[in-house]
């Protein structure tokens, strides 16, 4: 009875059954599916914003933005 033999698998399967029965590994496997829609959602939104990383040139809109609010300094 080694790691790979089917009894070994099906006395680890009804020892989970019976440890956390059957409604709390469907929630279980419920609550895994969300995490990973929630994750691919995440990473769609994050490809579609693509904020500019810093040190790259930046929009006219954002120089008139930043002239506006400093104030003019004159020697």
């Amino acid at each position: 009875m080694g790691i790979g033999s089917m009894w070994h698998w099906i006395i680890v399967a009804l020892v989970v059954l019976v440890l956390f029965g059957r409604g709390k590994i469907a929630e279980t496997m419920g609550d895994f599916g969300k995490g990973i829609r929630s994750f691919k959602r995440g990473i769609a939104d994050e490809e579609t914003a693509k904020p500019q990383l810093p040190g790259s040139a930046e929009t006219p809109s954002a120089d008139a933005a930043r002239a506006a609010s400093e104030p003019a300094s004159r020697p």
